[in-house]
């Protein structure tokens, strides 16, 4: 088959690093790719938001199926636009992406289906979200309702705080994304990452990982994108699992059907877990990242078959075959991030680290210039390790990022430190 992929993120990598150990793939193209992908697909130039372009490729290119990593050309349509042009394609329609494109939506859904979630208002004006938010108090959660590259929400501890994330949503710190605001009940537990495979009909557990959101030791300061993750999450035990399928999961996707627009592509459900119940915090459209770098270094080959399974509607087939391993990524970002940083500096040392199924680096924002590789984005490399044991993942994910030479640079040095305190 040829394959193309969309984006261009450490996600992306890990998802061509997987595709391209299975022999259905004969060629795979990644739009647009990064330094990393590079060394093992075909880059393309190309706006993956633009459907017709993406269709114009795949049609030149003879493209026998897209798959389409990141949420913004699925909240733009393209998954529907290449369906229409009669191109295989996992990823859901804009009408199904949804689910992630707005919250207010999700929580629409979750009243509709009785999926268990937090309370919560959903505000278009700034003066009632912050008289809401002075009634209710702290902590509470400040949401942008739209697409934020993961910045959107605020876990306020203080009434300030809170105040002060209405404020900037409202002002346009997130630009159209803040234009609506979902305002919710702060929820104690556990926080896990939950990862379904669907194909409008049918439901395929994947996998389970654990991200870090915060950019400092032991979870603390601004949210981020990710800072590290590491699979499989203990929390998310075989009766968990069953619970959030049955309370959660079929519920949803049954509403979703039932609405005219089913769902079909990884569905990342974003729990928190307390006494043994399972709450849904968010869903997202598309694998997480850096959870899909630790899912796909454990599932290897084997996951381009489900997720061609999940495109053709063959998911009744399925059977996803986990080894009793681990997994971690330590993500390196750069210096000043989420806030303002350089780009640009050069990255040394990658060279001499291993490039085989229990370590790799998957590239984010990087780029490459002759024989150099630079840095130009916020989150930039993400160190993955694979082993029996988290305990030794751990030792080899940070074995490999002390040996990056990467003076403006940073990583956190705790990353699983829940699972192995």
């Amino acid at each position: 088959m040829n394959i193309l992929i969309l984006g261009s993120g450490g996600r992306e990598h890990a998802l061509a690093w997987a595709t391209a150990q299975n022999p259905k793939c004969d060629k795979l193209f990644v739009a647009p790719g990064n330094a990393g992908i590079a060394e093992l697909a075909t880059c393309v130039a190309l706006d993956i938001n633009d459907g017709a372009a993406v269709v114009t490729f795949a049609e030149k290119e003879a493209i026998d199926f897209v798959i389409i990593g990141p949420e913004a050309p699925l909240a733009a349509g393209v998954s529907d636009t290449l369906r229409t042009a009669g191109i295989l394609t996992f990823g859901p329609s804009a009408a199904a992406a949804q689910l992630e494109a707005s919250k207010a939506f999700t929580k629409e859904i979750c009243d509709a289906s009785g999926a268990p979630t937090a309370g919560y208002a959903h505000f278009t004006e700034h003066g009632p979200a912050r008289a809401y938010v002075q009634a209710q108090g702290a902590p509470i959660v400040i949401k942008a309702d739209g697409l934020a590259a993961g910045k959107g929400v605020v876990v306020a501890m203080t009434l300030e705080e809170a105040l002060e994330a209405v404020d900037d949503m409202f002002g346009g710190s997130l630009g159209t994304a803040g234009a609506e605001v979902v305002i919710e009940e702060f929820m104690e537990g556990e926080e896990a990452s939950f990862f379904v495979l669907c194909d409008g009909e049918e439901a395929l557990p994947l996998g389970t990982a654990q991200d870090h959101k915060r950019v400092g030791e032991g979870d603390t300061g601004p949210n981020t994108g990710g800072m590290g993750a590491y699979s499989p999450a203990p929390v998310m035990t075989d009766e968990i699992i069953a619970k959030t399928m049955e309370e959660i999961v079929r519920p949803t996707l049954r509403e979703m059907a039932r609405r005219g627009t089913p769902y079909q592509g990884v569905l990342f459900v974003g729990l928190m877990i307390k006494d043994g119940a399972p709450r849904l915090v968010e869903y997202n459209a598309r694998f997480g990242d850096p959870e899909c770098q630790v899912l796909m270094m454990r599932l290897g080959a084997q996951a381009f078959d489900h997720i061609q399974a999940a495109a053709e509607g063959r998911l009744n087939e399925a059977k996803v075959h986990w080894a009793d391993d681990h997994a971690l990524t330590v993500v390196m970002a750069a210096k000043g991030y989420p806030a303002a940083y350089e780009k640009g500096t050069v990255i040394r040392g990658l060279e001499a680290l291993p490039q085989s199924s229990s370590q790799m680096v998957f590239h984010a924002g990087t780029a490459r210039s002759a024989e150099t590789v630079t840095a130009v984005g916020g989150r930039v490399l993400a160190v993955t390790a694979r082993a029996d044991t988290l305990e030794e993942a751990h030792r080899l994910a940070y074995d490999m990022t002390r040996q990056i030479d990467w003076p403006e640079g940073f990583f956190r040095s705790d990353i699983g430190w829940r699972a192995l305190k």
